[in-house]
């Protein structure tokens, strides 16, 4: 009989997507367009449920992780450059965009305590340190699903609460329609929900998670109730920002958490704040993981938080960004490096996967069907669009 089991692995994605990145250009999305640009995460969110499915259904039934599968079916010149290419794109990408993980939810404690200090973002890194040094997906899953919970409650009862307009809500979600000047936001929406390092960490954690073919429905249920509830948090921060009175001017989510006092009450800022610092501690902790899984992954190494390689490169992760929060603003190059390769690296890795789960020899009938497949290519053509974004962006003087 089939049964739902628990959300699992699925709020381990959530937790990874809503981050500081996804406030700001939600708040920015609504601050600026209103409800025009929810469509965008109605888009997101469905695409990101049908690849994070293949990459869960990998783990689940092929009992592998996605850069295994890389590994495994490359040879030579071809698998050297893909390791390199993923190693480069997700551990040093990863790097660059923890700093901004844990300055965003340095920002949440700053806005909670109201005290305004440069040492709150490093101290959440060391935060994120010791819960990955313990080693136990488990705990570490347990901890992401209640903190996406808490985003759920903060962020969709702020919405709830400032919402001016149902019907405009409802025509914005499913109108496709692009202000003037709003292409960048809309593509940076759809940018920060499908991420291409969450491939590797749903295989890897489904494939810690569930025990076989038999839990395939459970982990398909898990992936679609925990994205669709992370494209409805994203899609909160948006209404929240677009229901501000005229007049109000935000660009960032830390001035929405000021921004909200005057019009929803003194419980607003600390509120806001919170899911501010959810998102990025949230963050913090996914980045360096999936890093770590990817890598080990792609080298053979097995997937054991707790192994000494693998502690290295999460270690490396957290302590560059943590390193960089502790200095100030985070180090151009760095970025502009992550951009580029992370914009090359989404379009390879979504073809990647469709090869990976259409391959029969392993998946067998849970392999990719015509109908999957399709919209997996209509994806891969969006991903293209968003690379080659990415890379334009980064090489922008």
């Amino acid at each position: 009989m089939r049964r739902f089991r628990g959300i699992g692995p699925g709020a381990v994605i959530t937790a990874a997507f809503i981050g500081p990145g996804t406030v700001t250009t939600a708040t920015l999305a609504g601050a600026r367009f209103g409800y025009t640009l929810l469509w965008t995460l109605t888009f997101a969110t469905l695409a990101t449920i049908a690849l994070q499915e293949m990459s869960a259904r990998l783990g689940v039934v092929a009992h592998t992780g996605l850069g295994e599968a890389l590994r495994l079916r490359l040879r030579g010149i071809p698998r050297a450059v893909g390791a390199t290419l993923v190693v480069s794109a997700i551990v040093i990408g990863n790097g660059a965009y923890e700093t901004g993980n844990l300055l965003g939810a340095g920002l949440g404690v700053a806005g909670l305590s109201g005290v305004q200090s440069s040492l709150f973002a490093p101290a959440v890194g060391v935060l994120a340190f010791a819960l990955l040094w313990t080693g136990s997906y488990r705990l570490l899953e347990r901890l992401l699903v209640a903190l996406v919970a808490l985003m759920g409650v903060v962020f969709l009862g702020t919405a709830i609460a400032i919402a001016a307009s149902w019907d405009a809500l409802a025509i914005g979600a499913v109108r496709p329609v692009l202000p003037g000047e709003s292409e960048h936001i809309a593509l940076a929406l759809v940018g920060t929900t499908i991420v291409p390092y969450n491939l590797f960490l749903h295989a890897s954690a489904a494939r810690q998670r569930w025990e076989g073919a038999s839990d395939l429905f459970a982990a398909r249920l898990d992936t679609v109730v925990s994205v669709a509830l992370g494209g409805a948090i994203s899609g909160a921060i948006l209404v929240t920002a677009a229901g501000l009175p005229a007049g109000v001017s935000i660009e960032s989510a830390a001035q929405m958490a000021g921004a909200l006092e005057p019009t929803l009450g003194a419980w607003a800022r600390s509120f806001f704040s919170l899911g501010l610092f959810a998102a990025g501690l949230t963050s913090a902790i996914t980045a360096p993981m999936a890093a770590a899984y990817a890598t080990a992954g792609a080298f053979g190494w097995g997937s054991d938080l707790r192994s000494v390689r693998v502690r290295a490169v999460w270690g490396l992760v957290v302590l560059v960004g943590t390193a960089a929060a502790l200095a100030g603003p985070a180090p151009v190059p760095a970025i502009v490096f992550a951009q580029a390769t992370n914009g090359l690296l989404l379009p390879l890795i979504v073809a990647f996967l469709l090869w990976a789960v259409n391959d029969r020899a392993v998946l067998g009938r849970y392999a990719n069907g015509w109908l999957a497949n399709l919209v997996g290519l209509f994806v891969l053509a969006v991903a293209l669009v968003l690379g080659a974004r990415a890379v334009w962006q980064a090489l922008l003087p």
